[in-house]
């Protein structure tokens, strides 16, 4: 693979975003009623391949009921606001009326409540009652402390989730996560990541992952290229992870890992070209926290912007552009790729000749970067 020359003493390779890339129509195209936008993790199968982020600003017990009712799957923050205190609202409230320059601030405070295992119980069991696939996020650093308590609470799809989750973190201080022995003994599938090279993928992929987040989530409200130097172009990661996935199940003798991007995703045709790329079902933070019953209210967070030592995003206003249902399924309110995200990419796959999700990720794509003819 052709490399750039940085300067005498440093290469690297060019990589790419959404912006950069287009999907080409084949030969062939196909009537959108024929096709077919289901997914399939484990026993679990889904009509629309969209996760909600777990971030407060986007799903709380509600939206993770409704995303369900819809199709998707909702994705709840086992270490937010659901789980620190009985009623959140007053919390959620105060953080879309807070002033830009006390954000900081004032999310650190509220955060600092402790996580209550009691809450956690209680937040899936009404996930669960609702009839719908349960789903819960810790992050690599709170697992072990609460991963007993979530599975006994019945979750179905367990996810760890951090900026950048590796099989071998190494500390000098305690002793870290070890996924492969946590996946092994877990009775559950589990989704880790964020991954962002290949070579990161297939170690998670070895733990025996039903599932690889790709990027860091929370790309809206994410600032670690200024804060770290770090970023993972979106098009570029996804297909190196897809390339992980193609060689891990040759080497797994056939098992397959899904590969699901994350974050980066804020309109309809990010989702698709993310889908060209290769992944599986695509996880999203702001698209989902535009919709009217979204938890913030118009703004949309992550954990890294109440981060106790280094903040590494921020509160941002996205706005409210219609229902969930509306954002996810239409009918769409404008063109500006806010809202009817999956009849895009239903209308995408169909325009391109494609009829299920495996074969649209072979479509042709270009390198077209977005204002150049």
């Amino acid at each position: 693979m052709s490399e750039i020359e940085i300067g005498r003493g440093k290469r690297g390779r060019r990589a790419y975003t959404f912006d950069d890339i287009a999907v080409v129509p084949s030969r062939r195209t196909r009537d959108p009623e024929d096709v077919s936008i289901g997914w399939q993790i484990d026993a679990y199968h889904f009509e629309l391949p969209v996760l909600g982020a777990p971030m407060d600003s986007v799903v709380s017990p509600a939206t993770a009921i409704q995303m369900g009712q819809l199709g998707g799957l909702g994705v709840l923050d086992l270490e937010g606001l659901w789980t620190r205190y009985e009623d959140p609202t007053q919390a959620l409230s105060r953080i879309a009326e807070l002033p830009p320059e006390e954000t900081t601030s004032a999310m650190r405070e509220l955060y600092s409540a402790p996580i209550r295992p009691e809450l956690i119980t209680q937040r899936l069991r009404e996930i669960r009652e609702a009839g719908v696939t349960v789903a819960g996020a810790l992050s690599p650093q709170r697992t072990q402390q609460f991963w007993k308590v979530v599975v006994d609470a019945g979750v179905d799809l367990f996810v760890i989730r951090g900026t950048t989750v590796s099989a071998e973190h190494v500390s000098g201080r305690a002793e870290p996560l070890n996924l492969k022995r946590f996946i092994y003994e877990l009775d559950v599938p589990v989704i880790v990541g964020g991954a962002g090279t290949y070579t990161a993928a297939l170690h998670l992929m070895r733990t025996g992952a039903a599932g690889v987040l790709v990027g860091f989530g929370g790309g809206s409200t994410h600032r670690t290229r200024v804060t770290l130097g770090i970023h993972t172009p979106a098009a570029s990661a996804i297909a190196d992870v897809a390339a992980a996935r193609r060689d891990y199940l040759d080497e797994s003798g056939g098992r397959y890992v899904h590969v699901i991007a994350d974050g980066g995703m804020s309109v309809s045709g990010e989702v698709v070209k993310a889908i060209a790329c290769g992944a599986d079902a695509v996880m999203l933070g702001a698209a989902l926290a535009r919709a009217a019953e979204a938890p913030g209210k118009g703004f949309h967070w992550g954990s890294e912007a109440h981060h106790v030592e280094l903040p590494r995003g921020e509160r941002v206003d996205v706005g409210t552009v219609g229902t969930l249902q509306e954002v996810l399924t239409g009918p769409a309110v404008g063109a500006d790729g806010t809202t009817n995200l999956m009849g895009a990419l239903r209308r995408a796959m169909a325009t391109t000749g494609y009829t299920d999700l495996k074969e649209f990720q072979r479509v042709e794509v270009v390198v077209a970067p977005y204002g150049e003819h």
